[in-house]
């Protein structure tokens, strides 16, 4: 690299003590423009040790399975790789030794490997086998190595090793064949089958051919250099290097492939690989890999590298085996390159990048240097900047066409390289007229016209004529006019030449003089914006700080695009429009919007993650090439529509678990008995342009997708039923790939089992049908008790109707009726004949009935208590009291209640009595649900005639009652209430409360 004369200069002046005395003449050499040639941009190829989680950095073979997954033998076991993770295997996992010198996957899909130690393993649906629990191993165990293996088409297996043995297996019976010529031994042998099933060995002391029973040496033509230098391919041809160069054996015939020169033979240390798409061979080489193509054209790869092996993917990568770990040469499409200091440049570190009408690319560094590298040749000029301090670091590079000029900035200047087609040496630089220190974040040229505006750490201000005035007095700007003030952070001139900025309050737009803060309006625009640009329908797009993408036209946000729409990140640096194309950098990659609006998908470039990760700093885009400005040097690759990652990645069950046993993985379900139901199961994704995998699962249907990180998923404590163990994976484009899915059935304990729970109904049914038996029968006890009771009432009543037919009282009536016969008082005699009968058409009418009417119950009393009246006169008084409120219809009472109390009333409370007394009879309502009946009489008192009398007569007709009452309680929802006391001195009160029907 050429240093920079002036910076070197300055250096030793400082060192010297002699600066002062020579400031004039270093500050006359501003510029110093150095041409020299680059050399050819470098092939970057990704690098995988055992920092990456590789089993060891010594890798001898590499091996591409059935469904993706790159296999890696090494030193130290072996590696499965998906292009995020590596798993590796060892001893503990079934591996005869540590050293696997190769592998094969046969037709039946069990992967063989080949240990140092001349033992076998194979790996089949997830379990490895080897001479511990597999008895055909256990056979094959040689002490030797195993140095070629083919699977013939009638499925035999053949073996061969490093010593003077052949093996062959066809699934029954071991077969081994040892040549008895000490000249002719099976030294090396690689196993080859041809078109018509012929079976040869061609070691490194002779070819035989196996005639059905034993090998016989035939003449050959065909001597690959070794068993490293031969391969068997798909079509039963043999591909393989001799001392001429690569050759195809087949049908007999040998067709010359590609010419190679001999050192390049002599010096193969490993194996090779055809590339029957581009009809290129690759060597491993001590010093590196080799591509060669028919037409003689060689290209290097991984130069001083000792290289093992060379392999091709389905994906069209190349894969290195080396003793430094593995190389991905990826894809002609998904290939970049590097320019850096060893190719050329100045510094490593590019921080910025614009391109200008004569295909040059501008590259500003952090070495205070701007290098101009012409993509034609790769010849690249350093253009020193004369302030080191001051423009060391580079950080914006913008081409003007119009006037054929190079702004460039740094954190403390800014200058401009003028006539930039006829020299580099023509530069000024942003003056202040007071010398004021000022940090500058961005600026923009104005597209219209000669406008400058900067982004300060101070505010904003703009230039009106960057052309004629370079320059600007902070003292004399004027606030709100051309200059606002607060931290700013980008500044941008739209095609109306209206001045867009974003400052510590969100955007702001400076329209003819107008400030406009849209920030108030929108919240979303308060946050910090890192980039601005603008599409061709006026649409503004915001790298936002966090946020995303937000697109806004019209004073109105009509889109945001963030992470969950497939962006690597959410904080956006950098944009880039090329036609309809929107490029974004992220902190954690490169996105690209194709077509906006009409296609939203966001692609991504996660191929070459180790370069285009968190580092980049730039970029510019032109019409076939990407560049990337990075802190690892100009990083640039052909892009087009297949560069895009748009693969589902597929993802692949690799391991389950079933309460401590491993389970295949070649079957899709299972029934497992019942137990812990502790299942595990690791899973990946093969994707080898990403690392950025996510997983989703469901262990049923119709349950909601989970979304996780994790390649590994335990399930304990699961219920019995039916599951299915579903996954898929999705890359950065968020589309998700196909499923895997796994179906198993956990069986049901014995009591959950259909005749457990047939027994169990049954049971069940039959302690229900008991109860309910039992029930019934209860039922129906307590409904004969009640007719009994009901029927205990009826004779009840009819005691009481006969009781109510008083001796005394019909007696009395009978004389009564006599004496006016008598004294010949017909009509007397004819009302109370009357009255009685009446009576008694009434008593023998409601003796039936268990409730009468209020209504009926007053005519009754009154009919008696007139035939009282007619035989005691004035001595008997009686009134009723009756609410007006009650409906005497429709008021239910029992029947015969109240009769026994007045007749009881009338004889032993008021008779005694020589002046008689009277009778009150009050009825009202209590309350909404009880009607309340008082019997009030002024005779002697219920207390005072039991004194008076020499036995303790009850009344007949009362206790009747009184049982009826307590009776029709027990059948009724609510009790009926009864009290009789006596008042005071005298009198007595009986309190009926009868709950309202």
């Amino acid at each position: 690299m050429i240093t920079n004369p002036k910076r070197l200069i300055e250096k030793c002046l400082l060192e010297a003590g002699i600066k002062k005395i020579l400031f004039l003449f270093i500050s006359a050499i501003t510029l110093f423009v150095s041409p020299r040639l680059a050399t050819a941009q470098t092939t970057y190829l990704p690098h995988y040790t055992s920092k990456n989680g590789l089993a060891s950095n010594n890798c001898y073979y590499i091996l591409q399975d059935r469904k993706g997954f790159i296999w890696i033998s090494t030193d130290n076991g072996i590696s499965r790789f998906d292009g995020t993770n590596f798993q590796n295997f060892t001893i503990e996992d079934g591996l005869p030794d540590t050293q696997i010198l190769r592998m094969k996957e046969d037709r039946a899909g069990r992967i063989w490997f080949f240990a140092l130690n001349g033992q076998l393993s194979y790996l089949q649906d997830g379990k490895f086998y080897n001479q511990e629990n597999s008895e055909l191993l256990k056979k094959l165990s040689f002490n030797t190595v195993i140095v070629s293996f083919l699977m013939d088409k009638s499925g035999r297996i053949w073996l061969g090793t490093n010593s003077n043995l052949i093996v062959s297996w066809d699934g029954r019976t071991i077969r081994k064949y040892v040549s008895p010529n000490p000249n002719d031994k099976f030294i090396n042998a690689f196993i080859h089958e041809d078109e018509q099933g012929n079976i040869y060995a061609y070691s490194d002391l002779s070819v035989q051919k196996f005639d059905g029973k034993t090998f016989s040496i035939i003449k050959s033509k065909v001597q690959p250099v070794s068993f490293m230098a031969a391969d068997n391919h798909v079509d039963k041809s043999m591909i393989y290097l001799d001392n001429g160069g690569l050759k195809r054996f087949k049908n007999g015939n040998i067709q010359d492939l590609i010419s190679v020169p001999p050192n390049l033979i002599k010096n193969m240390s490993g194996y090779f690989y055809y590339d029957t798409t581009t009809k290129e061979v690759w060597l491993a080489n001590a010093n590196g890999a080799f591509a060669l193509n028919k037409s003689g054209k060689t290209v290097q790869y991984l130069q001083d590298i000792s290289v093992n092996q060379v392999i091709k993917d389905n994906r069209q990568n190349m894969w290195f085996a080396t003793n430094v770990g593995i190389f991905m040469l990826p894809n002609v499409n998904n290939r970049l390159s590097i320019i850096d200091a060893e190719s050329g440049l100045s510094s490593n570190v590019i921080k910025s990048i614009t391109k200008d009408g004569k295909n040059r690319l501008w590259l500003g560094t952090d070495d205070a240097v701007i290098d101009v590298l012409t993509i034609n040749n790769y010849e690249v000029e350093e253009v020193g900047l004369d302030d080191f301090k001051k423009y060391k670091t580079v950080k914006q590079i913008t081409f003007d066409p119009k006037n054929q000029s190079i702004y460039f900035s740094s954190d403390y200047g800014m200058g401009v390289f003028k006539n930039i087609y006829k020299s580099t040496n023509e530069v000024e630089y942003l003056k202040e007229s007071n010398d004021f220190m000022f940090v500058i974040k961005h600026f923009s040229l104005g597209q219209n016209n000669n406008n400058l505006a900067l982004a300060l750490s101070s505010g904003v201000v703009f230039l009106s004529d960057r052309l004629d005035n370079f320059g600007f007095n902070s003292l004399k700007y004027r606030e709100k006019e051309d200059f606002f003030k607060d931290r700013s952070y980008h500044v941008f001139y739209d095609r109306s030449g209206d001045l867009w900025f974003s400052n510590i309050y969100g955007l702001s737009q400076l329209r003819n003089g107008k400030l406009i803060k849209h920030f108030e309006k929108h919240p979303l625009l308060t946050k910090r914006i890192n980039d601005i640009q603008q599409l061709a329908d006026g649409t503004l797009i915001l790298a936002t700080d966090g946020y995303g993408l937000i697109f806004y036209k019209d004073n109105k946000i009509v889109r945001q695009i963030t992470q969950k729409d497939g962006l690597t990140n959410n904080i956006c640096t950098k944009l880039f429009l090329k036609n309809s194309e929107i490029w974004v950098l992220t902190n954690k990659g490169v996105n690209k919007i194709p077509d906006y609006p009409k296609d939203l998908s966001v692609a991504n470039f996660d191929y070459g993650k180790d370069l285009l990760g968190d580092d980049i700093n730039s970029l510019f885009i032109d019409d076939s090439t990407a560049y990337f400005a990075t802190n690892k040097g100009l990083i640039l690759f052909k892009y087009n529509n297949k560069n895009i990652s748009r693969n589902l990645p597929k993802v692949y069950v690799t391991s389950i678990i079933k309460d401590n046993e491993r389970l295949p993985i070649n079957r899709s379900n299972f029934t497992f008995e019942t137990g812990n139901n502790t299942i595990l199961f690791t899973f990946s994704a093969v994707d080898f342009t990403t690392s950025d995998i996510t997983y989703r699962y469901r262990l049923n249907e119709n349950l909601a997708w989970l979304e996780t990180r994790t390649r590994r998923l335990d399930f304990s404590s699961l219920q019995a039923g039916d599951y299915v163990f579903e996954v898929s994976a999705k890359s950065q484009n968020g589309i998700w790939g196909p499923s895997a899915k796994i179906s198993f059935v956990i069986k049901k304990h014995f009591w959950q089992s259909l005749w457990f729970l047939s027994i169990l109904i049954l049971l069940v049914a039959y302690i229900f049908y008991k109860v309910a038996v039992n029930i019934t029968r209860k039922q129906k006890d307590k409904e004969q008790a009640q007719l009994l009771v009901k029927n205990k009432v009826l004779m009840l009543e009819q005691q009481a109707l006969q009781a109510m037919m008083n001796p005394h009282f019909v007696f009395n009536v009978m004389n009564s009726i006599q004496h006016y016969i008598n004294t010949q008082n017909t009509a007397s005699a004819n009302r109370v004949l009357t009255g009685f009968a009446r009576l008694i058409r009434k008593n023998l009418e409601i003796c039936t009935k268990s409730y009468i009417s209020l209504e009926e119950e007053i005519e009754y009393l009154n009919l008696y208590l007139k035939l009282e009246k007619n035989r005691f006169g004035d001595k008997l008084k009686y009134v009723f009291h009756i609410d007006e409120g009650i409906d005497r219809e429709e008021t239910m009472i029992p029947s015969m209640l109240l009769q026994p109390y007045v007749e009881n009333a009338i004889w032993h409370g008021i008779m005694p009595k020589e002046t008689g007394g009277e009778i009150q009879i009050g009825i009202k309502l209590q309350g909404e649900f009880y009607l309340n009946i008082e019997i009030i009489d002024d005779g002697i008192g219920i207390e005072n005639s039991l004194k008076d009398k020499k036995d303790t007569h009850i009344s007949k007709g009362m206790q009747l009652t009184k049982e009826r009452l307590n009776l029709l309680g027990q059948i009724g929802a609510k009790p009926i209430h009864l009290s009789v006391q006596q008042n005071a001195t005298s009198g007595t009160t009986v309190s009926i409360s009868i709950p309202l029907r």
